[in-house]
């Protein structure tokens, strides 16, 4: 898969004296491509004037940002002067998730960033739009979505709905796109709920608010919300809409699972809400659908938890002066301990190559700190009769938060691409020597295994009516398998890994696992038969409930609901499928 073609008007436009007024630009080349079948793209004839980007800049209150790419600093470009000092430190902090937060335009995904400006490429290498959005909006109100999507609407121009920039399939970003920038709506509300599926307290937030100002939030209460693993991750965003795994997920389910209301501008500019008395079929479709293809969220409405005490736990090895065979041993004998684990409320993260093998953590909220001595005395004892050497760490807290701000690690992005698989209890139970053999085949290729164990049954979940992949309810484990990128190999390289995940990683999985799925929210953007393996049987229903709430199909994401509705050419436009 070559880079996408950048066309010369996308070199051209965009540019702002200030985040809050629009700068006019000179027009650009006129380009013949335009169809009524595509989406109106930089350069052609069809494309809004400078005086009708100023026009919504007025409408919006000057919330108009044209894209200046993050690099800019790195290279001799129409957007800033060379800056070393600038560059240096862009280049040592992009891999740290606080970098591209504050920036309407910035992806974490480095292959969906395209090279259009990055900071690792020389100063002398291109530095344009590419293939992130061309202008957005930074939303305050619903009427900055529906004014932005009568502006798309009008001028036929592909519209992206963005938050915090996570997304390791693209979805936040788009060439030659209108953005629809949510992550400065950032009100909270911790309020009572009432209806004959839930009585209780629940949070209010805003699309931009992030998980580890949820936790936050709540904790101050006295309370849980169910969140990810990355604090910077959007709460109300593509996590929950896409079903949202958790370190409460074995305790209280899945974060779609929580939801109580959804706050909705959808594809026809309707202003509603979605719970399971009004709209039901929306909250069904966003609960647990995917995000970024029904309608913008402006905020979400969940369940909250009275704290308790949580109990944490790490444990290392490595395979040093042990023979592969018996590091491959244990390794087997931590997923066989599994069930007992996720089953009385904890969660795991794990991750092994052919070198080491670490939990980091398990999150063990409710357990006391024997109860959770006592789950992993089968494994510890597994490693003492193979005499391997470890190292381990029992901690107790007195809250969640404690924990969370305790254990979990800061997370690196724009490192690796992803695939991913959920695998089902049955196949740990009776088949749990060649999952280990599928995995060490995947280490010794190239790949690397980060594991997720969790029990999001429905009944742990309190059975809840969602669209969540089907095979999310008998997962034990749901794995991630990563390649590496790197930002200065040759790009050919790092598709080839991509392909590699396709075509060689994660078949050795389904082969253990035939009709099965995989989290959508981490899963390869390349994956065959995307529909089945994403949303199972679902994929039908949210079909219609797409066709409904956006009948004009203004909403477009990678592998989301409709997407097959349109056709990515090679500069990026989009075009209807045949």
């Amino acid at each position: 898969m070559p880079r996408l073609t950048i066309v010369p008007g996308l070199l051209a436009l965009a540019t702002l004296s200030s985040a809050a007024a629009l700068a006019v630009t000179a027009d650009v080349a006129v380009s013949n491509v335009a169809s009524t079948d595509c989406r109106c793209f930089p350069g052609d004839a069809c494309w809004p004037t400078s005086a009708e980007w100023s026009s919504l800049n007025e409408t919006v209150g000057g919330r108009l940002i044209a894209t200046i790419p993050l690099a800019a600093a790195c290279h001799d470009d129409q957007y800033a002067s060379y800056d070393e000092e600038r560059c240096t430190e862009l280049q040592n902090s992009w891999l740290d998730p606080e970098t591209h937060l504050p920036s309407s335009s910035s992806v974490m995904a480095p292959f969906f960033a395209n090279q259009s400006c990055d900071p690792f490429q020389p100063r002398s290498a291109q530095c344009v739009v590419g293939t992130y959005v061309q202008y957005a909006i930074n939303v305050s109100t619903a009427n900055d979505v529906v004014n932005g999507l009568n502006f798309a609407t009008n001028h036929n121009i592909r519209l992206v709905v963005r938050n915090t920039g996570h997304d390791y399939n693209g979805k936040s970003t788009g060439a030659g796109a209108l953005g629809l920038w949510m992550a400065n709506l950032k009100d909270t509300e911790i309020k009572d709920w009432s209806d004959k599926h839930y009585n209780g307290k629940a949070i209010k937030v805003g699309a931009g608010i992030q998980g580890g100002e949820a936790y936050k939030i709540a904790d101050a209460a006295g309370y849980q919300v169910v969140g990810g693993e990355c604090p910077t991750v959007g709460i109300a965003g593509g996590y929950s809409q896409g079903g949202g795994h958790s370190a409460l997920t074995s305790r209280h389910g899945l974060a779609a699972d929580q939801v109580l209301e959804w706050e909705v501008v959808t594809g026809t500019g309707n202003h509603l809400f979605a719970n399971r008395q009004n709209n039901t079929d929306l909250y069904w479709a966003l609960s647990g659908g995917g995000g970024g293809t029904y309608g913008v969220v402006l905020s979400m409405t969940s369940k909250l938890h009275p704290d308790t005490p949580t109990v944490g736990f790490n444990l290392t090895f490595t395979s040093a002066s042990i023979p592969m065979d018996t590091y491959y041993e244990a390794v087997t004998a931590y997923h066989a301990s599994l069930p007992a684990i996720v089953d009385a409320g904890a969660m795991s993260v794990w991750y092994f190559t052919n070198e080491s093998f670490a939990i980091s953590p398990i999150t063990a909220p409710g357990i006391t700190l024997s109860g959770l001595q006592d789950l992993l005395t089968p494994f510890m004892n597994t490693l003492d009769q193979l005499n391997i050497t470890y190292t381990h760490y029992f901690g107790q807290f007195s809250t969640y938060l404690e924990h969370f701000d305790t254990m979990f690690s800061p997370i690196q992005v724009g490192i690796a691409q992803y695939g991913g698989r959920l695998i089902p209890r049955s196949v740990v139970e009776n088949n749990n020597t060649a999952l280990t053999n599928a995995f060490r085949f995947i280490n010794e290729n190239g790949g690397q295994f980060i594991g997720v164990g969790i029990n999001a049954s429905l009944a742990h979940s309190g059975n809840p009516e969602n669209a969540v992949n089907p095979g999310w309810r008998d997962a034990l484990i749901d794995t991630t398998l990563t390649t590496p990128w790197n930002f200065t190999a040759p790009w050919e390289e790092m598709v080839a890994n991509k392909d590699k995940m396709t075509n060689l990683l994660i078949p050795a999985l389904a082969e253990l696992t035939p009709n099965g799925s995989c989290y959508l929210n981490e899963g390869d953007f390349q994956q065959p038969n995307f529909q089945e393996v994403f949303y199972g049987k679902n994929y039908q229903k949210l079909s219609e409930i797409k066709d409904k709430y956006d009948p004009h199909h203004m909403f477009y994401a990678t592998t989301a609901v409709g997407s097959e509705y349109w056709v990515p050419q090679k500069d990026g436009r989009l075009c209807k499928a045949n």
